[in-house]
């Protein structure tokens, strides 16, 4: 051994059988949120309750890391064009609950700043 890191190689079947046992495990735990919801005939108001703010957390997971950057500064990091249209339509989605005029706002904001503001 010449380097501190030992390079393995697995080969073809074991790549392979990583890939399937992966995908058994991905099914199932799949098949068992399939299989114990088809044997409960009402769902628990606590787990309702909980399941409510599903949606919400992963519209803010898919969004957020492509809105907020890190930039060198804290003034340029907020005065991106993203953010500031990010804000805006954050705005808007909280007073209006539209979905349309959130994105609609948001696209036009984020157009304005990005192309009609001077640099």
């Amino acid at each position: 051994m010449t380097g501190l890191i030992a390079q393995t190689s697995y080969g073809p079947v074991g790549v392979w059988t990583a890939i399937v046992a992966v995908g058994i495990a991905t099914f199932c735990i799949r098949l068992s949120f399939i299989y114990l919801f088809g044997r409960i005939d009402t769902v628990p108001p606590r787990v309702t309750r909980a399941l409510r703010y599903v949606p919400a957390a992963v519209l803010a997971a898919l969004v957020v890391p492509s809105v907020v950057t890190i930039e060198p500064t804290a003034v340029e990091t907020l005065t991106a064009d993203r953010v500031i249209a990010g804000g805006l339509a954050a705005v808007v989605a909280w007073y209006t609950e539209d979905v349309t005029a959130t994105i609609v706002v948001g696209l036009v904001a984020l157009w304005v700043v990005r192309f009609a503001v001077p640099v």
